[in-house]
C-alpha cells in the first residue's frame, strides 16, 4: 500500500489509539476531525474538517491508500443527530473513497447492530441484524452501504463490529466484550493489510476467555489478539459480582443498550437534566 491512511474521527478515543499505534506498524497517517488533534505525532498530517462534508473528505482522501472511518456519535442520540453524523458520515466516507480512487475502507461498526439478539456464545458475524437503538440502526446501515460499495464499485470494505473498546474492562459484561487498546490497533492493521478482503464483517473483541463472538473471520484477515479480559475478572467480579441471568445486561448482545434506559426518549430526558 502506498500513500497515508486517512483516519476520520482522529481526535476521539479509538482515533487516538490508531494515531499512536498504526505508525509503529508501518502506516503513514493523515488525521481528520472536526476539532484539532492533540499532540500530533512527527510526520502526521492533520486536517480539521467535518466528516459529513463530502467535498472536504474527498479532498482529504486524495492520494490515500485507505480510509479508516471512526467519526460519528458513539452512543444513542436523537434520530436527527444519528442519521446525520453516522449514516451521512458513512456515505461520505465511502463516496469520498470512490471519488478519490481509494481502494479500501475500514468502517467502525458495532455489536449494537445485533444488540437485541439473545446472547449466544460463538455468534457468527452473518447473524440477522437486530439493532438495539438508533445508534445500532446506523451501524446496520453502515454495513449495508459498505456492501453496496463493494458490489457496485469494487472497493474493499471491512466492517468491524466493535465490542467494548476501552482501556480495561470495568463491568461483568466487558469480560466478554472487551477490545483492548493493543488489540484495537491490531484489528485495524489486519483490516488494512489483508489481501483482497472484499466485503467482510468481523467481530472486534480481544481473545477473551468469556467471549461471546466467533473471531474466525477476524483471524482470517490476520488479526492475532494478544489480550484477554480474564486478567481483570477477579477485580471486576469482586466489585460487581458475576453477570446475572435474566437481566438485559446478561441476556441481550447489546447489554444495557437493549433495555429501557436506552430508549431514545429516556436518553433525551437524561440529556435535559442539569
Amino acid at each position: 500500500m502506498t500513500g497515508p491512511v486517512l483516519v476520520t474521527g482522529a481526535a476521539g478515543y479509538i482515533g487516538g489509539l490508531l494515531r499512536h499505534g498504526l505508525p509503529e506498524r508501518g502506516h503513514a497517517l493523515r488525521s481528520l476531525d472536526v476539532v484539532a488533534v492533540v499532540e500530533p505525532r512527527p510526520g502526521e498530517e492533520h486536517l480539521v474538517a467535518d466528516a459529513t462534508d463530502l467535498a472536504a473528505v474527498t479532498a482529504a482522501a486524495r492520494g490515500a491508500s485507505a480510509i479508516v472511518h471512526m467519526a460519528g456519535i458513539a452512543t444513542e442520540s436523537s434520530w436527527a443527530a444519528i442519521s446525520h453524523a453516522n449514516i451521512e458520515g458513512t456515505y461520505v466516507a465511502l463516496e469520498a473513497a470512490r471519488l478519490a480512487g481509494v481502494p479500501r475502507v475500514v468502517l467502525a461498526s458495532s455489536n449494537h447492530a445485533t444488540g437485541m439478539s439473545p446472547r449466544v456464545e460463538n455468534a457468527q458475524t452473518d447473524a440477522q441484524p437486530r439493532p438495539d437503538t438508533y445508534y445500532g440502526v446506523s451501524k446496520v446501515t453502515m454495513e449495508a452501504l459498505g456492501s453496496l460499495y463493494v458490489d457496485r464499485y469494487g472497493l474493499d470494505v471491512v466492517c468491524l463490529r466493535i465490542g467494548s473498546a476501552q482501556p480495561e474492562p470495568v463491568t461483568p459484561r466487558h469480560l466478554s466484550t472487551w477490545l483492548s487498546p493493543a488489540d484495537t490497533v491490531g484489528l485495524v492493521h489486519a483490516a488494512l493489510t489483508a489481501p483482497a478482503p472484499g466485503f467482510s464483517v468481523v467481530w472486534g473483541i480481544s481473545a477473551n476467555t468469556r467471549g461471546w463472538w466467533d473471531l474466525t473471520s477476524a483471524r482470517a484477515l490476520g488479526y492475532d489478539p494478544v489480550d484477554d479480559a480474564e486478567a481483570f475478572a477477579a477485580a471486576v467480579t469482586a466489585a460487581h459480582g458475576e453477570p446475572t441471568p435474566g437481566t438485559v445486561e446478561f441476556d441481550r448482545v447489546g447489554g444495557e443498550y437493549a433495555g429501557p434506559d436506552f430508549a431514545v426518549d429516556a436518553v433525551a430526558a437524561r440529556a435535559r437534566q442539569p
